[in-house]
C-alpha cells in the first residue's frame, strides 16, 4: 500500500513539473524582437510622423456647447417641433401629457 502510495505521490510531481510553462512562454523573459515581423512593425512604427494627435472617438459630444442650435433646416424644424411636443402629447382621455423634462436634471 504504502509502496503504492509513494508511487501516486511522485507521479503527481513528475506530472506537475511537466505542466508548467515551456521556456521563453512567460512576460518575464520577454518577447523576440529580432523576427521578421517584429522588424516590420517598428519600422511601421517609426515612419509615423511624430507631433500629430489622433481624431477623437468614442462617446465625445458633437454639438455645441451651451445647448446652441444650429441654423440649417434641420436644426429649425426639429426645434420647432420640441416647441409643440406637449400639445401633441395626449393621454388615452384626451388630456395633456406632463410636460417634458428633456435637458434638465433628473431629480
Amino acid at each position: 500500500m504504502s509502496k503504492i502510495l509513494a508511487v501516486m505521490i511522485a507521479g503527481l510531481f513528475a506530472a506537475g513539473a511537466y505542466a508548467q510553462n515551456p521556456a521563453g512562454a512567460t512576460p518575464e523573459q520577454g518577447n523576440a524582437t529580432n523576427s521578421k515581423p517584429q522588424a516590420r512593425a517598428e519600422a511601421k512604427k517609426e515612419a509615423k510622423p511624430a507631433g500629430q494627435v489622433a481624431a477623437p472617438a468614442g462617446d465625445i459630444a458633437k454639438t455645441p456647447e451651451g445647448g446652441a442650435v444650429g441654423t440649417d433646416k434641420a436644426a429649425a424644424s426639429g426645434e420647432k417641433r420640441a416647441e409643440t411636443r406637449d400639445q401633441r402629447r395626449r393621454n388615452k382621455d384626451g388630456s395633456v401629457k406632463r410636460k417634458s423634462t428633456q435637458g434638465g436634471t433628473p431629480k
